[in-house]
């Protein structure tokens, strides 16, 4: 039987893309760095045909790929060649079912955009804290899968802390309802955590209950040059000291993803009059309406450059340049895109390491690869760091990334060394499968075997993502 034969029944013709130019675009990521070759996409309209297209795939033994708005930076949502997988994509299960303004809970599909959930959440009052610069575009299903992280983690924590319930359709094609918007549930293990993280390859996330916060009624932003990565953690310190959880965002930027920023992207501009080695963007919001965390960033800016650990600052004084300060953070990544390819990690370690990694790690790839460019910005507050590598060449980079393995064995062992991770909020996907096996325990990595071969024992579930795959 054909595979649209399979599926037309369950999902219809709308729920059932062919057309080759479609189809190119749901196989190739964002980057243009993975191209898969699945034949059809299949988009259910309800966790009913979910479960369905599920279970003839269970049946039939035919892979799937879950896919949401396609932003995956490890190539998690697209299908292996030669495989044929199907890609399952959510993106017409995109309503929010419910609001409860009351609990602070918002209940939304997997398709949901992000953007539209934060919309939401802000008509009623609220606010949905995860922020990250594909919110345009990435769906919560697939935020909730890749246990995403963004801005707002120094405050809010990570996705896994922002789920309450899910629903999740299991690799056989039964539903598992825990759509309970609880904040104490002791009724035995917390499964909604099984499959946060977890890329698609225990179940499909179909419907999530999502906390909500109140919403923030003023905010203070600035652009603050620093001279080393030292005084950037110092600062951190020092802002939190004076103003405690107040503190919602603090990114480490290099200049050198400044330069990328203002020669790629039209329209932006250097904050300051003098380049500095290295910046931070730091965020104080306040729920209190007559609270001025503009004051009180400026005083604490103050003092520490008094001190030594500031070199200059811009404090915003409007929300267009609020506004304008963010573009520059969140535009580094399609400005790196946009200069070309280059060796990409997501790493993080302890916030008090984070400047033994970037030298050590810098020293040593100099040392090994002269010449190299270093595009290095990140979450301080929560140690995760984005570290870039490229050559500014076009025909020494293509031989540099050529080199991704020895490079890689640089970033990740100085990461290990230090205590940290090799993945702080991208996940694995297929970028990353070879580099798991070599840095997780052993221990745990064989009790995430064993819960996938529990519940997806075929090992259909978005197979060769994570692990390598041994069936299916």
């Amino acid at each position: 039987m054909k595979l649209i034969d399979l599926f037309s029944p369950i999902v219809g013709p709308a729920g059932l893309v062919t057309d080759p130019a479609a189809l190119r675009a749901h196989n190739t990521d964002w980057r243009g760095r993975y191209h898969g070759d699945a034949e059809l996409v299949v988009k259910p309209a309800s966790t009913a045909e979910v479960a369905a297209v599920v279970r003839a795939c269970h049946e039939a033994r035919i892979g799937i790929v879950p896919q949401g708005g396609n932003t995956s930076q490890c190539g998690a949502s697209i299908p292996r060649p030669g495989h044929g997988e199907i890609i399952l994509n959510l993106s017409r299960m995109n309503r929010i079912l419910e609001t409860d303004w009351d609990n602070d809970t918002l209940t939304c599909e997997a398709g949901a955009v992000l953007a539209d959930v934060q919309n939401m959440a802000q008509r009623g009052g609220h606010l949905f804290p995860l922020s990250i610069a594909s919110e345009g575009s990435a769906e919560i299903g697939g935020v909730i899968s890749t246990n995403a992280g963004g801005t707002a983690v120094l405050r809010y924590g990570n996705m896994r802390s922002l789920v309450l319930g899910l629903e999740v359709v299991l690799p056989d094609g039964r539903i598992w309802n825990g759509l309970h918007g609880l904040r104490k549930d002791n009724t035995g293990y917390d499964l909604k955590h099984w499959f946060i993280g977890a890329e698609g390859t225990l179940g499909i996330i179909t419907t999530a209950v999502l906390r909500l916060f109140p919403l923030p009624h003023a905010r203070a932003t600035a652009w603050i040059a620093v001279p080393t990565p030292q005084a950037a953690v110092s600062l951190l310190g020092h802002l939190r000291s004076r103003s405690g959880e107040r503190v919602t965002g603090f990114e480490l930027i290099s200049r050198m993803a400044v330069q990328l920023v203002l020669q790629h992207i039209p329209g932006s501009r250097d904050p300051l009059p003098e380049a500095a080695p290295w910046y931070v963007l730091a965020e104080m919001d306040d729920t209190d309406p007559g609270a001025d965390p503009h004051a009180a960033l400026s005083s604490a800016l103050d003092q520490a450059l008094e001190e030594g650990l500031v070199l200059d600052a811009a404090i915003a004084q409007s929300e267009g340049q609020i506004n304008a300060l963010w573009a520059l953070r969140e535009q580094i990544s399609e400005a790196q895109r946009l200069e070309g390819i280059s060796i990409k990690h997501d790493i993080s370690v302890p916030v008090s390491r984070i400047p033994a990694f970037i030298e050590d790690a810098t020293e040593r790839l100099q040392e090994q690869f002269p010449g190299i460019r270093v595009v290095c910005f990140g979450h301080v507050g929560d140690g995760n760091l984005h570290y870039n590598l490229s050559k500014p060449n076009q025909q020494e980079n293509t031989e540099f990334i050529g080199q991704t393995p020895a490079v890689n064995r640089v970033v990740h062992d100085t990461v290990d060394r230090l205590g940290g991770s090799i993945s702080a909020e991208h996940g694995i996907g297929q970028l990353k499968v070879d580099e798991l096996a070599r840095y997780k325990d052993p221990v745990a990595l064989e009790l995430m075997q064993r819960i996938k071969g529990t519940l997806d024992p075929l090992g259909i579930m978005n197979p060769g993502k994570v692990f390598r795959a041994t069936t299916g």
